[in-house]
């Protein structure tokens, strides 16, 4: 790391250690867990069982994800944002967004002459880059949103042990009705279950692929900058940009934040997310496997809502993005995470409601399409009810 992202991250540290002072361990053991509970009824905060240690690297890992990358720490050439907060302004989504040109036919497939550097768009340049990267003005091309996903509770998604998201597939391709879902097994055996099509295993890949394709910082994970029009194979910043070790320190960060509080759910809300199908989809929870490397979260509930499994949601919500297995109709289930913290629904914000979010799901090829006939066919206050529990997640 050059030595102003260093001083940045220092800095930024102490404030944290300052301001969370109030969430230190009492005395005991050094890596002892911290015994006192605390209100988490916000994003941002740590899981309040982290040792000394690990909240220290929680620390510096957030000081990482804050911190504004510059052209000399390795910043582009080409690049979408300059902060992993930028994306992801307390831990949620947005305000940062990345665009992707698809196919106006959703049957076609672009060729490589058309995009030869991608699909996705890299607005902004810098270390001498003097050429963005934007969408072709072609006839047969538009560009379609995507919002970052909130990063609070990831920790407890990958947490879950490979069997169970094996079972619940199992289940699903057994299931009467319209919904199904499939695990996307990665071309190296592994199940994806970060972004919005599941293509990637771990959060540690989830920090340098982000850190590569948002702001062209290279890594030993991502060695390689994304490619252009003018060419550059480097930035400012000869080499690798970030170690492995900062790598390793975004991703325990992301791994080691806490879901926020709910808030008082209450039985009718719950029982009517079960009877509308929701549920099938949307799985309450799971038991983490119980070697999970980070103790706090090895065999805990965690109440995730989702299935981690993949969906064809119909030519209605379709992003029109072939990704590592996934198919341009399918996303992953969502996680109801901190729900009430997001400003915007869907994979690109285009709900502004639980209810715009659910009935968006209707549409007659999309798997949740039984599920959205069981809300429609709920008593107005049943229907409030269950948007009312989904709010309050």
């Amino acid at each position: 790391m050059a030595l102003g992202l260093v001083h940045r991250a220092i800095q930024f540290g102490a404030l944290f250690a300052i301001a969370s002072c109030s969430l230190a361990p009492d005395k005991g053991s050094e890596d002892g867990p911290r015994a006192r509970k605390v209100n988490v009824d916000r994003p941002g905060l740590p899981v309040s069982t982290l040792s000394s240690d690990e909240l220290d690297r929680f620390q510096r890992g957030d000081a990482l994800f804050e911190a504004t990358i510059r052209d000399s720490d390795g910043l582009g050439p080409l690049y979408v944002r300059d902060a992993c907060s930028a994306c992801h302004a307390g831990d949620g989504r947005g305000p940062g967004l990345v665009t992707k040109v698809v196919p106006l036919d959703a049957g076609t497939t672009l060729s490589a002459a058309l995009l030869p550097f991608g699909p996705t768009e890299r607005p902004y340049t810098s270390a001498g880059a003097k050429i963005p990267l934007l969408a072709p003005r072609d006839a047969s091309v538009r560009v379609v949103s995507r919002f970052p996903p909130a990063v609070f509770g990831r920790g407890y998604l990958e947490a879950i042990a490979d069997a169970e998201i094996e079972r619940l597939a199992e289940l699903a391709e057994r299931r009467q009705g319209s919904a199904r879902g499939r695990l996307n097994r990665l071309k190296d055996g592994r199940i994806g279950r970060f972004g919005i099509k599941a293509r990637l295993a771990t959060l540690r890949e989830f920090a340098a692929e982000a850190l590569n394709g948002d702001m062209g910082v290279t890594s030993p994970l991502r060695p390689e900058e994304p490619a252009g029009p003018e060419g550059l194979s480097d930035d400012d910043k000869p080499g690798i940009d970030f170690t492995l070790e900062q790598v390793e320190l975004l991703g325990e960060y992301v791994r080691s934040l806490q879901i926020p509080e709910r808030r008082a759910n209450d039985a009718q809300g719950q029982a009517l997310f079960e009877s509308a199908l929701c549920a099938q989809c949307h799985v309450p929870s799971f038991t983490t496997t119980a070697d999970f490397p980070l103790k706090s979260l090895a065999g805990v509930k965690a109440e995730v809502y989702t299935d981690l499994l993949l969906h064809d949601m119909g030519p209605a919500l379709a992003d029109g993005v072939n990704e590592d297995g996934a198919g341009p109709r399918e996303f992953r289930t969502a996680p109801l995470i901190g729900l009430r913290f997001l400003p915007r629904l869907l994979h690109d914000g285009r709900a502004k409601s639980v209810e715009a979010a659910i009935l968006a799901h209707g549409e007659a090829d999309s798997e949740a399409r039984d599920s959205v006939a069981s809300f429609r066919a709920l008593a107005p206050a049943q229907r409030s009810a269950l948007i009312e529990f989904v709010e309050r997640l």
